[in-house]
C-alpha cells in the first residue's frame, strides 16, 4: 500500500493508511502540495513559485511564506517515511520539484495515465483491459478539481482534467455501443451531461444508444434536450450530423434487425467539404483536357 493516498478531485484529502492526515489543514500547505503534484514533471524557481501561489503578497513576503511552507511540507512528508524511501520533495539549487519515485497514490495521475494510454485509440476498438482501466479511472472523478479553489493556476488545471475525464467517458460510450452494452453507455453519457450539458457529441451518442436499445421516444427526447442546451448556452442549433440522425430516428429508418445493422453515420462536414473540393478540381482538370488542340495554354 502506498505511503500516502492523495485525492485532489472534489475536496482535498490526504490519507496515510486508513487515516486522514489533518496536518495538511492550512490553505498554504494544501496549495503548495497540490501545485507541486499537478506540475510534477517540472522544476519551479522559488521566486516564480512564490509569485504564482501568492501573487497578492509582496515578493519578499511571498518568498518567506514559501520557505516556511516548504519546511512544514518536508517535515510532514518525512514523518511517515521509512529509511531509504525516496523523499517527495526535490530541491536543486533555487528550484523545487516533486519526486515521481516517491511512494504516493494520486487520483489525478491515474486519470492522466488512463487518458494517455487510450489517447489515439478509437473508443469502439478498446480491448477489455483498456476498458477496465478507463472505467477505474473515471470512478476517481468525484467532483471538479479542488472544489472551492479559484486560483488562476487551479482553474486552468481544473478545465484540463475535466476535458480528460469527458474524453474518457466519450470513449466508454463508443465502446459500449460497439459491444451492445447500451444501458451502460447511456449511464456514461448522463455523467458527461452532468458536467457539460451542452456537449453535443454526448447528446448525439445518447440518441443512438437509446434508439439501438429500442427506445425511440427517449432518443427523440434526447434531441430536444440537445437543441435546448445548445440554444441556451451557445445560441446555436444542432449540427447537420445531429439533425440528420434526428430525422433518421424520427422516420424510423433503420433495418429491422437492430442488433445487426447500426444507424447510419453521417459524414462530418469537413469530409463532405473536402469531397466537394476534389470534385471541383477534377471537373476543372477535365475541362482543360477537353479544350481544342489549338486553344491557348491555360
Amino acid at each position: 500500500m502506498p505511503a500516502l493516498r492523495i485525492r485532489l478531485f472534489g475536496q482535498f484529502r490526504v490519507e496515510r493508511g486508513q487515516q486522514s492526515l489533518e496536518t495538511f489543514g492550512t490553505p498554504r500547505l494544501q496549495e503548495l502540495f497540490s501545485y507541486l503534484l499537478l506540475h510534477r514533471a517540472d522544476y519551479h524557481a522559488r521566486d516564480v513559485l512564490a509569485g504564482r501561489l501568492w501573487p497578492e503578497e509582496p515578493a519578499g513576503a511571498s518568498r518567506k511564506a514559501l520557505r516556511q511552507t516548504l519546511w512544514q511540507l518536508r517535515r510532514i512528508l518525512d514523518a511517515g517515511g521509512t529509511s531509504g524511501e525516496p523523499s517527495g520533495l526535490l530541491v536543486q539549487g533555487d528550484s523545487i520539484g516533486w519526486n515521481d519515485a516517491a511512494d504516493v497514490w494520486l487520483d489525478t495521475a491515474r486519470l492522466e495515465c488512463a487518458s494517455s494510454e487510450v489517447r489515439d485509440a478509437p473508443g469502439a476498438r478498446l480491448d477489455a483491459g483498456q476498458v477496465e482501466r478507463v472505467r477505474d479511472a473515471v470512478t476517481l472523478y468525484r467532483g471538479e478539481l479542488l472544489q472551492g479553489w479559484y486560483q488562476d493556476w487551479c482553474l486552468f488545471e481544473r478545465e484540463r482534467l475535466q476535458g480528460l475525464y469527458l474524453g474518457l467517458l466519450d470513449k466508454l460510450m463508443a465502446s459500449c455501443e460497439a459491444s451492445r452494452r447500451y444501458e451502460e453507455g447511456i449511464e456514461y453519457g448522463n455523467r458527461v451531461l452532468r458536467v457539460d450539458h451542452a456537449r453535443e457529441r454526448a447528446h448525439w451518442r445518447l440518441m443512438r444508444l437509446h434508439y439501438l436499445l429500442g427506445d425511440r421516444t427517449a432518443a427523440l427526447r434526447q434531441y430536444q434536450r440537445c437543441a435546448e442546451a445548445l440554444q441556451e448556452e451557445l445560441g446555436v442549433a444542432p449540427s447537420e450530423r445531429t439533425e440528420a440522425l434526428y430525422q433518421q430516428i424520427r422516420a424510423d429508418r433503420r433495418h429491422q434487425d437492430a442488433e445487426r445493422v447500426p444507424l447510419l453515420t453521417v459524414r462530418p462536414r469537413r469530409a463532405v467539404a473536402r469531397r466537394r473540393r476534389l470534385r471541383r478540381a477534377a471537373d476543372a482538370s477535365e475541362t482543360v483536357f477537353r479544350r481544342a488542340p489549338d486553344a491557348p495554354p491555360v
